[in-house]
């Protein structure tokens, strides 16, 4: 009589099979395994990427941190589920041949061989390419529809030539860190669509990498500079779109001369200020130090008592309260246009081209698609109506000037994102935000009443105030090549 208590044959080598026969048994279990030899020798691919130093790219960060990661656990997930599913169907067909172990071995090292092999040869040919790709301001800026303001102004900047990169991820272990997590927040934020509208600026998030890593990597503050002339040409909001200018010496100075950035930067100056606003735009507090003299002062602005200031968040001054927007910069309509027609984008001789055109800017649209339809046809409607004579013989120029005001108005608003005119201050100067006047004012004083000079001599010197042909600029000789720039 048959002993049903012993097993068979069969059952005893489905018991005794080893692991590797039933990982190679499976095509699920192989995928996994190929799936976690994958993230492995790409991570090792990429690594190396984020060890190079300072010029680095947050959004590598994307495929370090999280799909590499996510690529390995699905791979280890399927390879226990490969070897079940290998092992019940062992159990159906108890009378099917057992691989044995070395043909499993053989199989196993022949997948992760040819698996090993696809992945150098694609790793070699496109990682390099693929953290090139990343590091470009292509990359940052098109790729991301969030990031579209920054990407057009950043095309028209003094720095168009700069990458991103260079600006936005500090130096060593503790910045390379920093930009992993932003750009697996930004990643979040954009795939959820829960990312602010507007973008608030790095400053004004706290998340402003320190200029001495950035900014002073190229320019450093105690560098000598004299005195440098700055042109500021206007055009009028009458018929004849009349042009005046003003011309200022600016007193940059610096290590050995007197001016803008030794007061504020100079051997032993040290300056720390509060802010009332995630902006910094209302400042209240400002204490000035010489660790050479000791010398320490502390102003307050007008209302605010003694220790007001200690609930509000510190911060020491650098390079960027003053050139918070060296590379975004988004102009206002009014000195859009006006820089639009003195470098000839916009013909200067179209009766009222300056009003209309800033009033067209103003208006509001819902979005860019319907800027850019309105534009021209309501500047070409305006011709046509006050003026058929310029429609008519200048129809070309009136349809040159509606191009160049929705290039001015869609590199500067974007609707959909929550950016008008004016959303991102600009502290340098003073003509279209405080600016220096967050400090400048005269209204903050020290105990013993001393205020914050607002006295115009200290950091330029106005050679000519809002003239029609100054005469400074003949001068110098360059006052033919200014005019040569304009449009008529």
């Amino acid at each position: 009589m048959k002993d049903e208590s012993t097993p068979p044959a069969s059952a005893d080598r489905l018991r005794d099979r080893p692991f590797l026969v039933l990982v190679t048994s499976h095509w699920l279990s192989l995928l996994g395994v190929g799936l976690a030899a994958t993230a492995l020798i790409s991570w090792l691919f990429v690594l190396p990427v984020h060890l190079r130093g300072h010029v680095d790219n947050p959004y590598i960060g994307i495929v370090v941190f999280l799909i590499i990661p996510v690529v390995l656990v699905a791979g280890l997930a399927m390879i226990p589920a490969g070897v079940f599913l290998a092992r019940r169907r062992a159990r159906r067909r108890l009378t099917e041949h057992v691989v044995d172990r070395r043909v499993a071995v053989r199989r196993l090292l022949g997948f992760l061989g040819g698996v090993t092999l696809v992945n150098v040869v694609v790793g070699t040919q496109a990682t390099y390419r693929a953290v090139e790709h990343m590091e470009t301001v292509q990359f940052c800026g098109q790729t991301c529809h969030v990031m579209t303001p920054e990407f057009r102004s950043h095309a028209v900047s003094p720095h168009a030539k700069v990458l991103c990169v260079d600006c936005h991820v500090g130096e060593g272990a503790r910045g390379w860190l920093e930009s992993k997590v932003a750009g697996t927040r930004q990643l979040v934020e954009v795939t959820t669509n829960s990312f602010p509208r507007p973008i608030p600026s790095a400053m004004e998030t706290n998340r402003l990498v320190p200029a001495r890593e950035t900014c002073e990597t190229c320019h450093w503050p105690q560098k000598f500079v004299s005195a440098r002339v700055k042109l500021i040409t206007k055009f009028a909001e009458d018929e004849a779109n009349t042009p005046s200018q003003t011309v200022l010496t600016m007193m940059v100075g610096g290590s050995l001369m007197p001016g803008i950035h030794s007061a504020h930067f100079g051997s032993g100056v040290e300056i720390r200020y509060a802010a009332a606003d995630g902006k910094r735009q209302k400042i209240p507090w400002v204490e000035y130090r010489n660790t050479k003299t000791g010398e320490t002062r502390s102003y307050r602005a007008e209302g605010v008592a003694a220790g007001g200031e200690s609930g509000l968040p510190h911060y020491a001054m650098q390079c960027v309260d003053c050139h918070n927007r060296p590379t975004h910069t988004f102009e206002l309509p009014d000195r859009a246009v006006d820089k639009a027609m003195a470098t000839g984008l916009l013909p200067t001789t179209l009766p009222f081209l300056k009003k209309k055109g800033v009033e067209l800017l103003k208006a509001a649209y819902a979005s860019n698609d319907e800027a850019d339809r309105r534009i021209p046809t309501e500047l070409e409607a305006y011709y046509r109506q006050t003026y058929p004579k310029v429609a008519s013989e200048r129809g070309g120029d009136v349809a040159a000037a509606a191009k160049a005001l929705v290039r001015i108005y869609d590199t500067n608003v974007f609707p959909d994102l929550g950016v008008g005119w004016g959303t991102y201050p600009n502290n340098l100067g003073h003509e279209a935000f405080p600016g220096c006047f967050r400090c400048h004012d005269e209204a903050h004083k020290t105990a013993e009443g001393k205020t914050i000079t607002q006295d115009c001599a200290v950091c330029h010197e106005a050679v000519a105030v809002d003239e029609s042909s100054p005469e400074v600029l003949k001068t110098l000789g360059i006052e033919a090549r200014i005019l040569a720039l304009r449009k008529p």
